[in-house]
């Protein structure tokens, strides 16, 4: 009994040993978390964590537990002891430092919803400078335009979701309503117009007007043989654009036009840059090449004059200049445009995609299917094809399953009249024909859906075109009796002794286009060229700026009766 009872004393003794270890564990505890020692802090910590209303330090021992598992990275685990925390310690005067760490942890795992819902419970002021940090750096986070417009119809109030919004819309405004969304963001939450939505100076007009055409015409190494020159492409659309500015001047419409050789030189580029008759011009034509457009970027927002590319369809061009224009449609328009044409004329809603290695090549895919899915049209299948591997076509498109008498295939692994469209997204001919052979052999419904770029190439026959009822993207697409077409032709045909090209033609009628616009809208045209909505071409269907710095009207066209015929533009 004796023994019994002196075991009880012992116990007794261990226990109020143990109530006056705690505070020499949780000030160990700390010691080790300052020192960043924060396994052996959690291990100090966990002891202490247990709910006991003889341990004082449960709460604090449990929120230093989260954070050393925070500094860890076990996010997990910081998440779940800073739960418990909240539900066990409801009272805690520390709660709002407990839910600012766990709008943190929510926030890295990109649950925003969650974590904006937490934060939203710290009523304590002097947090709203850290939220607000907080906030800023993972909101920024998000590209995407529908969680932003989901958090901001949640938080109709919050700046930084607002702002994230607005900026993430102006990147890439489609429509009028993404355009009044945009100005509705920007007047809502005063911010400055000019970061989301680029602007020129307040614009003028002139007697006459200066337009600089920065193209490689290799002078120097051009023979004096009439034969064709290895820049000819180059020489033809300065002698279409020349006709123009003479058909402008009859117009009343005074262009000076000035050509200046690049030789492929960005040194020679910087030379040209660096005279006073540059930096008075008022529109730049070109450069032509990535390396020397980079230079003429800078000097066009430095000394504000705008800047067109006749041929490109890269946004690159653009970036965040606003006097950068494409003439063309950018791949992203193609893309997004050739999208909607196919959901308003698919029988039954799916496509297979496939497009080159190129980032042109990429962009252009990528856009077509983030938009065709949006309208409802399933992606059975998206296919990188590399020039070397363009067998890969046949294996997916052609691979027979039956034959008829005549050994042709009759039947394939795709069943003919399964797959209802094909988009191609490349101007590469080792790719695009072996497409086009593949929807031969299949001799099916589905509808392709092409380049114009292709017809350049003269590698597939033209009357595949019209039996194959191929359709292709068309910007620079001309009737052939437009009369205004056909008064050109001559005008050149007299002047030049040969037929116009299409370079001469699209020279021509850029240089319409610009001398117009300088004529009815000044030297800064932005303002005016957005607000005239679609605006009739000279020889072309025309152009649209009205959401964005690349031409966005597409028109989209097959062959019929030997020609090529408009269906319908976008």
């Amino acid at each position: 009994m004796k023994k019994f009872l002196l075991c009880i004393l012992i116990l007794i003794s261990l226990g109020a040993s143990a109530q006056i270890d705690y505070n020499k564990q949780y000030a160990n505890g700390k010691a080790l978390y300052r020192d960043g020692k924060y396994a052996l802090a959690m291990e100090t910590f966990k002891p202490l964590t247990v709910y006991d209303k003889n341990n004082q330090y449960s709460a604090y021992a449990s929120f230093y537990y989260a954070l050393a598992a925070y500094h860890q990275r076990f996010n997990a685990v910081a998440k779940d002891m800073l739960t418990q925390i909240k539900s066990l310690h409801p009272t805690w005067d520390r709660l709002p430092e407990v839910n600012f760490w766990l709008g943190k942890i929510l926030f890295e795992n990109k649950d925003y919803f969650q974590a904006m819902k937490t934060l939203a419970l710290i009523s304590d002021k002097s947090f709203d400078k850290d939220i607000e940090a907080l906030k800023t750096v993972n909101i920024a986070t998000i590209t995407d335009a529908e969680t932003l417009r989901m958090l901001h119809e949640e938080y109709p109030k919050d700046p930084v979701i607002g702002k994230q919004l607005a900026m993430t819309i102006a990147k890439s405004v489609t429509s009028e309503d993404e355009q009044r969304e945009l100005e509705k963001l920007i007047s809502q939450f005063k911010l400055t117009r000019a970061e989301f939505i680029p602007e020129a100076p307040k614009t003028f007009h002139k007697e006459k007007y200066s337009v600089a055409m920065m193209f490689p015409f290799m002078a120097s190494t051009l023979d004096p043989t009439p034969g064709r020159k290895r820049t000819q492409i180059v020489l033809d659309f300065y002698e279409g654009a020349k006709l123009a500015v003479d058909t402008l001047q009859k117009q009343k419409i005074n262009i000076s036009l000035r050509a200046y050789d690049t030789e492929r030189s960005v040194d020679k580029l910087k030379k040209y840059l660096e005279t006073e008759e540059l930096k008075r011009t008022d529109l730049i034509i070109g450069p032509l090449f990535p390396e020397e457009s980079k230079v003429v970027q800078e000097f066009s927002m430095e000394n504000k004059i705008n800047m067109i590319h006749p041929m490109s369809n890269s946004t690159d061009f653009i970036g965040m200049n606003p006097h950068a224009f494409l003439f063309q449609p950018s791949a992203e328009t193609l893309g997004r445009k050739s999208a909607d044409y196919l959901a308003d004329h698919l029988r039954k809603k799916d496509c297979m995609v496939f497009y080159g290695p190129t980032k042109k090549d990429s962009t252009l895919a990528a856009t077509f299917i983030a938009q065709a899915q949006e309208k409802g049209i399933t992606i059975l299948g998206s296919y990188e094809i590399h020039p070397r591997e363009t067998g890969k076509v046949n294996d997916i498109l052609t691979t027979a399953t039956e034959y008829d008498e005549f050994k042709y295939p009759k039947e394939f692994t795709l069943k003919k009249d399964s797959l209802h469209s094909i988009f191609v997204a490349t101007d590469d001919p080792l790719i695009y024909t072996k497409v086009v052979g593949a929807k031969e052999t299949r001799a099916d419904s589905t509808i392709l859906v092409g380049s114009e770029n292709w017809l350049d190439d003269n590698v597939v026959e033209f009357d595949k075109y019209q039996t194959l009822g191929i359709i292709l993207t068309s910007p620079n697409y001309h009737k052939s009796t437009d009369a205004d077409l056909k008064a050109f032709e001559r005008k050149y045909l007299r002047t030049h002794g040969r037929q116009a090209s299409n370079m001469a033609r699209l020279g021509f009628e850029l240089m319409m286009f610009v001398g117009n616009q300088l004529h009815k809208n000044g030297v800064y045209f932005q303002e005016g060229l957005q607000k005239a909505g679609i605006i009739p071409g000279y020889i072309s269907e025309g152009f649209d700026y009205r959401f964005g710095r690349d031409n966005q009207l597409v028109p989209f066209t097959t062959f019929k009766g030997g020609e090529q015929t408009l269906l319908e533009k976008r």
